[in-house]
């Protein structure tokens, strides 16, 4: 989830978008075990996982659509400069 296309550091939302997508990551990893278990003891924790599952896409989401404002914006910027 590394590659890059310029040298200029990562924006607050590209580094809020790569621990989103690490943390969601670890909470579907956490949810596969949990099912894998195949234990009726477990439905509490599937319901709890399936929330953070559920918090965490919605913030990743949120992240990557303030990604895409920022490149729109200096994309923008960018083609009234060349005008």
């Amino acid at each position: 989830m590394k590659p890059k296309s310029s040298n200029r550091p990562m924006s607050r939302s590209e580094k809020e978008t790569e621990t989103e997508a690490s943390r969601l990551m670890e909470f579907v990893e956490e949810a596969l075990s949990l099912v894998a278990m195949r234990s009726n003891d477990e439905a509490e924790s599937l319901d709890s996982i399936a929330d953070r599952i559920e918090r965490s896409a919605r913030n990743l989401s949120v992240a990557i659509r303030e990604i895409a404002h920022e490149r729109h914006t200096a994309q923008d910027e960018g083609d009234r400069i060349a005008s």
